[in-house]
């Protein structure tokens, strides 16, 4: 048993970068008009090397390293890790991370968010705020790097009477952040496979629901 750890450990590919973001790492469970989440840390975009490769590439994170190493953006660190056993739970290439270490602190951050690249909020805070959809292309080209944007793995269940039975899977991005950021845009409105071709449109007022115990207020 110890032989085959060892050899497990030498697996594990190796990594030295500079961290790119670090945001929640979700998975949300549709079935139909119904939505759970499993909060499982944290995701971080990397630049660097892993294996004998340069390159961009992510990992995943549990709450407890996040809340030891206080990782944000510009920050170089290192570690071992292995990629994830299925690709569509996870928001990240790789996972089961050991060996972790920041090398050299970031040297400064954006002050003048967003987007907003402080250290990121404990996950219940994120579960407090609640989200709103965001739009795949503002994330894309807006978000990556902020603390409040998110993109999930979605596990749809198509028949919410059978939840062992067929499911879907697709990644959706949400926003996190301050309900007055400028670069926010909601996008068309997402759609939910259900039993016997029937289906659920998440409408405008699942957001506006999410985010009404927050008011429209100036956040840092």
């Amino acid at each position: 048993m110890r032989e085959l750890e060892v050899i497990h450990q030498m697996d594990k590919p190796t990594f030295t970068a500079k961290v790119i973001s670090v945001q929640p790492r979700i998975r949300l469970i549709r079935s139909f008009d119904e939505v759970s989440h499993n909060y499982l840390g944290y995701a971080i975009l990397l630049n660097g090397t892993i294996g004998e490769e340069e390159r961009e590439f992510s990992i995943g994170i549990g709450k407890a390293a996040q809340a030891k190493h206080q990782f944000r953006v510009g920050d170089e660190i290192s570690g071992a890790c292995v990629p994830v056993a299925d690709e569509r739970l996870e928001p990240v290439e790789f996972y089961k991370v050991s060996k972790l270490k920041k090398l050299q602190e970031a040297t400064s951050a954006n002050s003048e968010p967003p987007p907003w690249e402080d250290v990121c909020p404990e996950l219940e805070t994120y579960r407090w705020r609640g989200h709103r959809r965001l739009a795949a292309r503002t994330y894309s080209t807006k978000c990556t790097t902020c603390m409040w944007g998110c993109r999930m793995p979605v596990e749809i269940i198509i028949d919410n009477w059978n939840p062992k039975g067929k499911k879907k899977y697709r990644y959706e991005t949400f926003c996190y952040g301050p309900l007055n950021c400028k670069f926010y845009k909601a996008g068309p409105n997402r759609k939910v496979e259900g039993r016997n071709g029937m289906v659920f449109v998440e409408e405008d007022w699942v957001d506006e629901q999410n985010v009404e115990h927050r008011d429209w207020e100036p956040e840092d």
